[in-house]
């Protein structure tokens, strides 16, 4: 058994950066534990000419279709959507589109406004200073004055429209609906050590520039200088407990596939909307039966993923898709609610830029949009380049059978049972599905596209992960209270996506790293009685 220590952080992603980093002014000893590696910049699809079809291997956004070494398998069976996670320092940062709005002051309030979900303890005024922070330590471009959202600061200029999003734009003002230039975390200045973006462009397979806002390159740096060690290779078994129900560390697989036990004062759990949960449930004892801080029930349950639609239209001028990162605007015209829509809650229509040529040719042939034949060559040239993407996010709804539990029968390599994915789209949001979808070619349509396509809901964009531990005062109706402590274990703590009420509709990571640097500030304060 290690020495003991202050904090133990599971994950060493987008939250579990965050909160190591707040916490390291502290003075306390902490050590992160993350399943993968570091990244290499120097291995990273976009160095080389085969970008595109590492996007579909070792660079996969699907843990199952990657099967890399820190990967865990998924059964996502009953699942119209497959999960999507990357395991290593930096977490979902390094394989993101680094698409980074705020929740809405509504989005705290779907249970008093909408009749639906819950409430969060918290409000968006909370949070407002958490997200300065971390757009701070992240480094995020974009445009103040978005009247979609009450008043935020900009750190450093949007990135440029480029063909792409001016054409979206045009779309967008001939039908008089809401559109801004996205806030990104990618820079667009030089900043803090890293370089400006360089339109390399195949920015969801890693920036190999460092211009897009990995933890690996944000946070991790400055905590590491501060005293935090992370320790890789590292894979969590189970959260260790004593006869008087305080979590004493974890038992883990080092990187020689040797069991070890860390002993700590507190436990951090940043392992996604899926790890966490099954990291829970494979924790349960004789006090727990039923999962580690499950006395509620609720631990996997309510899982919410965000169903994706896609929109793509071909436009007969040559657009800049490889050019620049792939999020460009958004709008969020529809995003509040509105009863004569027949749905409640809202979405956000997010330009994409188009996608390389190996994609296009291969999806457009499947579609039949590109025939095999004499005509091939000149059909995949009117469509390489000429593409151009809305896709729609849409809130889902917190619902108890959409949930994490353990296969019965899958294991990763060390043996440790898997998690089974058990989803399904609501009604609610199958309305709020085909109705962005609609919109979304009405404004291709208005941009000049004379093709007009569309996939919904998208089965490979299981990107965000969230509700699996939800927050909340009531202890049977919530994992953790409204600053991220398990109700049921008063030094075991939670700051990933499992922690959310609610989805909303727009893109979560930005809120997860507030939430993360928030649960650190109450932690900082409530040192003293932190465990009463």
């Amino acid at each position: 058994m290690k020495d003991i220590v202050d904090v133990l952080i599971i994950g060493a992603g987008a939250s579990g950066a965050a909160i190591a980093w707040s916490l390291s002014k502290t003075g306390m000893k902490i050590v992160c534990l993350e399943q993968g590696d570091w990244p290499n910049f120097s291995t990273y699809p976009s160095t080389g000419r085969d970008w595109e079809s590492r996007m579909w291997g070792d660079y996969n956004v699907n843990p199952n279709q990657r099967k890399l070494d820190a990967d865990y398998p998924i059964n996502v069976e009953n699942s119209p959507i497959s999960v999507a996670n990357y395991n290593g320092v930096g977490g979902g940062t390094v394989l993101y589109s680094a698409h980074f709005p705020r929740f809405h002051p509504s989005d705290f309030l779907s249970k008093t406004l909408d009749g639906v979900g819950e409430d969060w303890p918290i409000t968006y005024e909370v949070l407002d200073p958490y997200y300065n922070q971390n757009n701070f330590m992240m480094g995020v471009s974009g445009l103040a004055g978005d009247p979609a959202y009450p008043s935020k600061p900009a750190l450093m200029p949007p990135l440029p429209l480029g063909k792409s999003a001016t054409a979206l734009a045009k779309g967008f003002n001939k039908l008089g609906w809401h559109w801004w230039p996205s806030d990104s975390a990618i820079t667009t200045e030089a900043y803090d050590g890293r370089d400006k973006c360089i339109n390399l462009g195949a920015c969801n397979t890693g920036c190999a520039q460092g211009a897009k806002a990995s933890t690996d390159i944000t946070y991790w740096p400055h905590a590491i200088r501060a005293g935090v060690e992370v320790r890789t290779h590292c894979r969590v078994r189970k959260i260790t407990m004593n006869d008087k129900g305080m979590a004493t560390g974890v038992i883990y697989f080092d990187e020689n596939d040797l069991e070890q036990h860390q002993a700590a004062e507190m436990v951090v759990l940043a392992c996604n909307g899926i790890g966490t949960p099954r990291l829970l449930l494979n924790s349960k004892s004789s006090h727990f039966p039923d999962g580690l801080a499950n006395n509620s029930g609720l631990v996997g349950k309510n899982l919410m993923f965000h169903p994706y639609g896609l929109a793509q239209g071909v436009f007969k001028e040559p657009l800049d898709g490889l050019k620049g990162p792939s999020n460009c605007i958004w709008s969020q015209e529809f995003y509040e609610s509105d009863p004569s829509r027949g749905f409640v809650r809202g979405f956000t229509h997010e330009g994409v830029r188009g996608f390389g040529p190996i994609r296009t040719i291969t999806e457009g042939m499947i579609a039949g949009r590109i025939a095999w034949g004499k005509n091939h060559h000149k059909n995949a040239r009117d469509h390489i380049n000429r593409i151009v993407c809305l896709a729609s996010i849409c809130e889902d709804l917190p619902e108890l059978h959409n949930k994490v539990t353990i296969d019965p029968d899958l294991t990763d390599s060390n043996g440790i049972p898997s998690p089974k994915i058990d989803y399904k789209i609501s009604e609610n949001s199958w309305k709020m599905l085909n109705f962005s979808v609609d919109r979304a070619k009405e404004v291709l349509k208005a941009a000049g596209a004379y093709d007009v396509f569309s996939e919904a809901p998208m089965a490979n964009a299981g990107w965000h992960l969230m509700g699996t531990a939800r927050m909340g005062t009531d202890p049977n109706n919530s994992v953790v209270n409204e600053w991220g402590r398990s109700h049921d274990i008063k030094n075991l703590f939670i700051v990933d996506g499992s922690l959310f009420v609610t989805s909303a509709g727009v893109n979560p990571t930005s809120t997860i790293q507030a939430l993360a640097l928030y649960i650190a500030d109450n932690i900082n304060k409530r040192l003293y009685n932190l465990f009463d």
